[in-house]
């Protein structure tokens, strides 16, 4: 079988710099997750390859015609109601609201942050499956070391990790993408796809743009605009002569069907 490559996108406002107590109006978050959005149309646009982009409904409720049009090649599923707060009834809620937007049901869902939540709130809530578990250590936010790196299920539901190594579980998102020489971070990237026989990899539309001016941390923002945006094309082009690019809803369909 053909290994599975699952690139996504957390859509949504862009709300990191009130974590470094750098103030932020909403008006601004939203467009600067617009032109980071903006900056991956060309690349969205692309026949040859589909992923899932986990969008806020409060993004979405801004830009609901670019969604609609992202929707007719790529998943849209749920990044909940809002990036920086929570209520239970935000899972329901965004669910129901971005089905409304696009005219196709919402199965999916990652939380802000890999947020943990109740498994039942996010069944009650009407999604198949949660994008939210990374089988690794992230100090300050979570130790999920002893989670599994594969597809697995919890009370019902089914989920899909993040990718890591295959050794030391190092994880394989953005900011490892940002801050490793590119060699190396595909070879990570390559060894798990071969171990796990998927590949899942997250990034965010607003890292493609300029957000040095924020008060982030010089490793959030490295290699931000272009090269960065070069750097993940070249990734692109490279996994695919290793794997085929589908979206998590076709890979989880895929694999409950085996």
């Amino acid at each position: 079988m053909i290994p599975k490559i699952l690139l996504s996108f957390d859509v949504e406002e862009f709300d990191m710099p009130l974590e470094y107590d750098f103030n932020i109006s909403p008006a601004e978050q939203m467009k600067v997750g617009k032109l980071g959005l903006d900056k991956l149309m060309p690349l969205l646009s692309d026949s040859d390859f589909q992923c899932t982009l986990f969008t806020t409904a409060n993004f979405a409720n801004q830009y609901p015609d670019d969604i609609r049009q992202l929707a007719k090649q790529h998943e849209i599923a749920s990044h909940t109601f809002y990036h920086s707060s929570y209520a239970t009834e935000d899972l329901k809620n965004s669910r129901e609201r971005l089905s409304e937007i696009i005219q196709m049901d919402v199965v999916g869902l990652r939380m802000p942050r890999m947020k943990q939540v109740p498994v039942t709130d996010i069944i009650n809530a009407g999604y198949s499956f949660d994008a939210s578990i990374h089988p690794t250590w992230l100090p300050g936010r979570y130790n999920n070391f002893h989670l599994p790196t594969s597809l697995y299920k919890e009370e019902g539901l089914i989920r899909v990790p993040a990718s890591v190594s295959t050794f030391c579980r190092i994880p394989l998102f953005w900011l490892s993408f940002k801050n490793f020489p590119y060699s190396l971070y595909l070879q990570l990237a390559l060894y798990s796809l071969k171990k796990q026989g998927f590949l899942s990899l997250y990034f965010h539309p607003w890292e493609f743009v300029d957000i040095s001016g924020y008060g982030l941390p010089n490793y959030t923002v490295k290699g931000c605009q272009s090269i960065l945006f070069e750097k993940l094309n070249r990734l692109i082009a490279d996994l695919k002569l290793h794997g085929e690019f589908i979206t998590l809803k076709d890979f989880v369909q895929m694999q409950s069907k085996d």
